[in-house]
C-alpha cells in the first residue's frame, strides 16, 4: 500500500516567505518606477539632488549650532573676539571725515562721531550714529560709512534756510517746511521774510504758493502774519499792509492787488492799508487820514472800493 507524503510545516513556511519576498520586490519595483518618473520631471540630475540634500543637512546642522551658541552666549564671545582682533590689526576708528557742512556748526557732528573713537570698526553702529545726526536741527539727511582701515566717513545734507519765524521769545530761522534751524538776531533777520502768527510755521508751503501767484510782488513782501488760523496779512518792505481773504480767494485777491498797484503805484504811496477780505472788493486807508476823493475815484476805476 502506497503512502502519501504530506508537506511539512517547514515547507509551508518557506513557501509563504517566498511569496512575501516576491510581493515586496514587486512593490519596490513599482515605487522605484514612480520615483524614477517623478525625478525625471525635475530639472536636476540624481547627483545634483544628492548634493542638494547634503547642503540642506549642513545648513540644518549650522542653524542648530548657531542656535545653541546663541542660547549659551557663545556668539557674543565670538563677536567680541573678532572685534578685538580687528582692532589689533588696525581696523579701529582713528579718524572722522565730515563733508557737507556749510551753515551748521561742524563741531556738533564731530561731538557725536568722536564718541566712536578707538572702537573696533566692526562694532560701530552706523545706523545709531545716523539717527543721532538726524536729530540735529540743520541735518536733513546723513550718510555714515566705514572707510577702512580706520576712517569713519560722514556726509551731511543740510537744510536750507527759507524764512524767519517770529516767536514770543525771539526769532528763529526755518526751512521751507517750517522746520526750526537756529535762533537768529534781529540784525541777521533784516531782509528775510518774517512769518508770524499761531500755526504759521505749518503754513509755509501754502504761503509760498500764494506769493507765487504774484511773482512781481513776492520780493517786496517783508512779513506775513497768519491771522486767526484762517488767512494772511502781508506787510511790504514799504510798511504798507494788505489784508487777504480766506482760503482759495486769497490768490485771486493778491493778483488783483498787483494789478491795482501796477495802475496806481500803491506801494510807496499814501495808502497805508488795503483791505481785500471781502472777495471782489478792495478798501483803502491812507497814512495821513482818509484817502482823497480823486485818489479813490482813480483806484475805483481799477477795481477799488473806498471804506
Amino acid at each position: 500500500m502506497a503512502k502519501v507524503r504530506r508537506d511539512t510545516p517547514g515547507v509551508r513556511r518557506s513557501a509563504a516567505a517566498r511569496s512575501r519576498a516576491n510581493r515586496t520586490r514587486a512593490a519596490k519595483q513599482r515605487t522605484s518606477s514612480l520615483m524614477g518618473g517623478a525625478l525625471a520631471l525635475l530639472p536636476f540630475t540624481e547627483a545634483q539632488l544628492h548634493k542638494l540634500f547634503l547642503w540642506l543637512i549642513f545648513a540644518l546642522l549650522a542653524a542648530a549650532a548657531w542656535g545653541l551658541a546663541s542660547v549659551t552666549g557663545a556668539t557674543d564671545a565670538l563677536a567680541a573676539s573678532y572685534a578685538r582682533s580687528a582692532a589689533d590689526a588696525g581696523f579701529a576708528v582713528n579718524r572722522v571725515q565730515v563733508t557737507g557742512t556749510e551753515r551748521m556748526n561742524e563741531l556738533s557732528v564731530y561731538e557725536r562721531a568722536l564718541a566712536q573713537r578707538d572702537q573696533p570698526m566692526p562694532t560701530v553702529d552706523l545706523e545709531a550714529l545716523r539717527t543721532e545726526l538726524l536729530a540735529l536741527p540743520w541735518v536733513q539727511d546723513a550718510r555714515v560709512s566705514r572707510q577702512l582701515p580706520d576712517t569713519l566717513r560722514i556726509d551731511i545734507v543740510e537744510r536750507q534756510e527759507h524764512a524767519v519765524l517770529a516767536k514770543p521769545d525771539g526769532l528763529v530761522l526755518i526751512d521751507a517746511n517750517g522746520h526750526e534751524l537756529e535762533p537768529i538776531s534781529r540784525q541777521r533777520a533784516d531782509g528775510k521774510l518774517i512769518i508770524s502768527g499761531a500755526g504759521a510755521s505749518t503754513r509755509v508751503n501754502g504761503l509760498d504758493r500764494l506769493l507765487d501767484a504774484a511773482p512781481a510782488l513776492k520780493p517786496k513782501v517783508a512779513s506775513a502774519e497768519w491771522v486767526g488760523n484762517r488767512r494772511w496779512n502781508l506787510t511790504f518792505s514799504s510798511g504798507q499792509m494788505l489784508a487777504l481773504p480766506e482760503g482759495e480767494e486769497a490768490a485771486p485777491a493778491l493778483v488783483k492787488f498787483a494789478r491795482i498797484d501796477g495802475a496806481n503805484r500803491l506801494l510807496g504811496g499814501r495808502v497805508a492799508v488795503v483791505d481785500m477780505r471781502i472777495p471782489g472788493q478792495a478798501a483803502f486807508r491812507c497814512k495821513d487820514g482818509p484817502c482823497s476823493k480823486t485818489a479813490l475815484e482813480r483806484m475805483a476805476a481799477n477795481g477799488g472800493v473806498a471804506n
